[in-house]
């Protein structure tokens, strides 16, 4: 036999192979594999250790096994796989096969047998066991902030919505909330609620434990007289913070300049950085007061040797007293100009009127004291005392015209010249009229011409009158309005006294209350014109008193005396009348009488 004829026998001979050859003919009916009870409990036993033992409400990890269009399926190493939805792995847009993950158990089964998870819910519940460890233990955890609120940012902290108040965003004052938003920052967890499952946080905690360290450090080093380098980080109306480098220092505002500053702007700026010198600190209150100005010399000791006393300087008014003004020289060196020192006046200055502020002026020095750094000024000495020559410029009865400076109740001050002025007595501003105040007559900044009455060299002073520019009318007046006599007066002012009327010729009278009355009983008016009496001229007083009631008084009395005259005419007339008849008769009478004596004498016969 060939060898090509033996390989085929060979092979007819062997054994067919077909497709099922493994498949095991063992099985039963119901595809049961008949394993003995004890090999059965053997199985389980392998398998279940290849399991994870978990429980409901858990959080386990688990390995991405496959990604479809809506779910990840994961391992947890149970029995059966876990479906997640894809939104709840939105932070991590890069998930793929094989990438662990934290997810919490809902349910072992659902009704259909599907193993329950949840991813949301396990970053929830780690997140908030991670601020409750922040809170317990001071654990630094990191947040993303998503918003502005009032009051503060919204801050996620794996999940979580926490709120950062705005005084804890950082130690010094923030305005501008937005510029944080969207910042990842880290936070410590400063007050936390169990029962809303709500915290507030604080970036604030962490800035000043990392200075907290520091802060000791530099404040065990500190010693008076040490001059460091700080950042203006506040300033106040009474003076600025600095940050040393961790810990805080206040410059007031008296140690930034030798000069006089209204407030630290005009000098600091916020962010400056600049030297200062420790004046002082407490330990325990960590309290440290610094100073700026005692880094350069004293002004006073390094002030030009040409100021001395009889030397002219020049400066700004810095400050301003009742009692003057403080003129700076330089920077930290002032002088005080007096009120009595800034006219050759004897009219009182108001300095407050006077000066102003950054006004500059040129003063003479006074007096001088370096060691106890005071010097006094004077402007008046500026110039030549006018008062030496007064008496030959200004003598008694001349004439002059000056500027009115001020009223008082009692006069006004008029002056002549530069430091050269006198009072004119309300008494003295006319011969007719009385004024409750000169405001009644005259304004400030008028002119007003004056005669010298009398000048008080010693004490600087000259009584001045203007009513003597005119002869006085009251000689004049004596004759015009005797006692007795009667005049048309206008009423001008009238109080609970009486009333004040006007005479011809701008002459002024006094009439009381009781004697204004009219004849039907009222009281004159203001502007009103009656027919008053003098009742009283005093020439040396200047007064004259008036009645309108005796003006009626007299009318009365005149009619009456007028009616009793005519009664009298009247009765005169009538018995000259009765006279006359009676003597007509009385011849008639006797006449018959002697016919009827001698027709008588017949009959007796």
């Amino acid at each position: 036999m060939s060898e090509e004829t033996v390989l085929q026998n060979q092979e007819m001979a062997a054994p067919k192979k077909t497709a099922h050859d493994d498949f095991n003919w063992n099985i039963g009916k119901r595809q049961k594999i008949a394993y003995t009870p004890a090999e059965i409990e053997n199985y389980r036993g392998q398998y279940d250790a290849t399991l994870s033992t978990v429980s409901e409400n858990e959080i386990v990890k688990g390995i991405v096994t496959s990604i479809t269009g809506s779910d990840a399926v994961l391992d947890i190493n149970y029995k059966s796989d876990g479906l997640v939805p894809l939104s709840e792995f939105r932070d991590m847009p890069d998930l793929k096969v094989g990438d662990a993950v934290e997810l919490y158990i809902e349910r072992h089964e659902d009704g259909r047998g599907q193993l329950i998870l949840s991813r949301r819910k396990a970053k929830l519940l780690r997140a908030w066991e991670n601020l409750v460890n922040s809170f317990t233990n001071g654990a630094v955890i990191k947040g993303n902030v998503i918003s502005k609120t009032k009051g503060g940012l919204i801050v996620d902290c794996g999940g979580l919505e926490t709120f950062l108040p705005g005084s804890q965003i950082d130690i010094k004052p923030i305005i501008d909330y937005d510029a944080y938003v969207g910042k990842t920052m880290e936070f410590k967890v400063v007050k936390i609620n169990e029962v809303i499952k709500n915290a507030v946080v604080s970036h604030k905690a962490l800035i000043e434990s990392d200075l907290a360290e520091q802060r000791e450090h530099i404040i065990a080093g500190l010693e008076k007289g040490q001059v460091l380098e700080g950042i203006v980080k506040n300033i106040t109306d009474f003076g600025a913070f600095l940050d040393l480098g961790g810990v805080d220092g206040l410059l007031y505002i008296t140690d930034i300049s030798w000069g006089r500053i209204s407030h630290p702007a005009e000098v600091l700026t916020l962010n400056q950085k600049i030297n200062v010198v420790v004046l002082d600190f407490d330990e325990n209150k960590k309290r440290i007061s610094l100073g700026l100005k005692q880094l350069i010399p004293h002004p006073w000791e390094v002030l030009n040797t040409d100021v001395s006393e009889g030397s002219i300087v020049k400066g700004k008014i810095v400050n301003i007293e009742d009692y003057g003004a403080f003129l700076e020289i330089t920077p930290g060196v002032e002088g005080l100009i007096h009120v009595s020192e800034v006219t050759w006046s004897n009219q009182p200055i108001n300095a407050r009127e006077y000066f102003k502020l950054g006004q500059e002026h040129e003063a003479k020095v006074v007096t001088i004291d370096r060691d106890s750094h005071k010097m006094s000024l004077s402007i008046k000495q500026m110039s030549n005392d006018p008062w030496s020559i007064v008496e030959t410029k200004y003598p008694v009865n001349s004439r002059h015209s000056g500027e009115v400076k001020n009223l008082t109740p009692y006069g006004v001050f008029v002056e002549l010249e530069e430091g050269i002025g006198g009072m004119v007595h309300i008494s003295d501003l006319s011969w007719t009229k009385r004024f409750a105040h000169p405001s009644e007559f005259i304004k400030v900044g008028s002119k007003m011409d004056v005669v010298i009455l009398e000048i008080d060299g010693d004490n600087r002073k000259l009584s001045l009158g203007h009513k003597q520019i005119e002869e006085n009318p009251w000689d004049t007046f004596e004759t015009v309005f005797p006692v007795g006599s009667y005049h048309e007066a206008t009423v001008l002012r009238k109080d609970e006294r009486g009333a004040i009327v006007q005479l011809p010729y701008g002459l002024e009278a006094f009439a009381p209350i009781k004697h204004i009355k009219k004849d039907d009983g009222s009281m004159a008016e203001l502007d009103e014109v009656i027919t008053v009496k003098v009742i009283e001229f005093n020439r040396d007083d200047k007064r004259i008193l008036v009645s309108h009631l005796r003006y009626l008084e007299d009318i009365k009395k005149e009619a009456d005396e007028s009616v009793k005259r005519e009664k009298e005419d009247a009765e005169d007339q009538t018995r000259k009348a009765v006279k006359d008849t009676q003597s007509k008769v009385e011849k008639s009478t006797l006449g018959d009488m002697d016919v009827f004596a001698d027709l008588k004498k017949e009959f007796d016969k």
